[in-house]
């Protein structure tokens, strides 16, 4: 709601972000640009992967999103600070940039994409006690342990229809859940340092030690061999995640962790698991099971659980303390 305050209308943001009528406005679009490529991107990781080998994909992707990322800096005229807590934010974001996103890479190989993001749904969870632990947030409670055990049981689920698969649909999703843990602890280590840097910034530093990273495992892990054959499919695939995914993308999810906690960042998967597995069964043909949509089911209702009960009862609790 909005309320008239020193003669200017601020909003009175009733999930306590404290932010203005814009500022809400912009951050409510940046998270939706968010939930939106992070539906799609599982889905163009997978096809970026066809005629060319994970590294190669996952390399070009973030040489097209580096050159991208460091001409806007140019064309902003902004300089790349790097002082102390800068520094050890670009390493926090690096860990995102590569460490969370090759697993992915390798991973996608192996399992629907669709599954991709519905695992990495398990982020909040491992954002929450990561977050209790370092940032020393209130993250975690009776109604959110028990969450957890709800999630743990849709996850149980999703491996059960991975066995019907193959083994290498296990090794898929571990590899998946490695990649979430690596994003979590990213994220709660970029809160932690609160270098205050602006988003773009934050990801020009991060892709500036990533892309090292990548070029020498695509040099030693697959010899830099270049695709003999790179489908159509596939260069669109990269082109778009190095061009929208990352560029536009790693800054808008940086926009949002700098404005809000990391818990409800780690939120916007509960609704891209949905889209993505929309998207993966219409436009790739990928089976949606029962026990997949069971799993998914069990796996979303934990996050919110996890996130809007607690958060209901905090409200009816400082309602109740403001009427008495």
């Amino acid at each position: 709601m909005l309320k008239l305050i020193d003669g200017g209308f601020v909003y009175n943001d009733r999930f306590g972000f404290g932010l203005s009528t814009l500022n809400t406005l912009r951050l409510f679009a940046a998270y939706l640009g968010v939930i939106l490529l992070w539906a799609t991107t599982p889905l163009a990781i997978k096809w970026s992967a066809e005629g060319a080998g994970f590294i190669f994909g996952a390399a070009l992707r973030m040489s097209i999103g580096t050159l991208c990322v460091f001409l806007i800096l140019a064309g902003s005229r902004k300089g790349l600070p790097l002082h102390k807590r800068a520094i050890k934010t670009y390493l926090a974001v690096a860990l995102q940039i590569y460490g969370a996103m090759m697993a992915v890479y390798w991973s996608a190989r192996f399992i629907p994409s669709g599954w991709v993001s519905v695992i990495f749904g398990l982020a909040p969870f491992m954002t929450a006690m990561l977050s209790a632990i370092f940032l020393q947030e209130k993250s975690l409670s009776p109604t959110k342990i028990l969450s957890y055990f709800l999630g743990i049981g849709g996850l149980a689920m999703m491996f059960s229809s991975a066995i019907e698969l193959n083994e290498k649909a296990i090794q898929g999703m571990v590899g998946v859940l490695l990649g979430a843990f690596l994003h979590s602890l990213s994220a709660v280590c970029i809160k932690r340092i609160d270098g205050k840097l602006p988003a773009m910034t934050q990801v020009a530093g991060g892709l500036l030690i990533a892309m090292p990273l990548y070029l020498c495992s695509w040099f030693y892990l697959d010899q830099a061999q270049w695709p003999a054959v790179l489908p159509m499919r596939s260069l669109l695939a990269i082109v778009y995640l190095g061009i929208v995914a990352t560029t536009l993308g790693f800054a808008l999810y940086y926009y949002v962790l700098t404005h809000l906690s990391a818990t409800n960042v780690a939120m916007i998967t509960i609704i891209s698991p949905v889209l993505a597995l929309m998207l993966g069964h219409f436009v790739n043909g990928e089976t949606l099971t029962i026990k997949v949509a069971v799993g998914t089911s069990m796996i979303l209702a934990a996050l919110i659980a996890h996130q809007f009960i607690e958060r209901r009862q905090k409200i009816r609790l400082r309602h109740q303390q403001e009427g008495a």
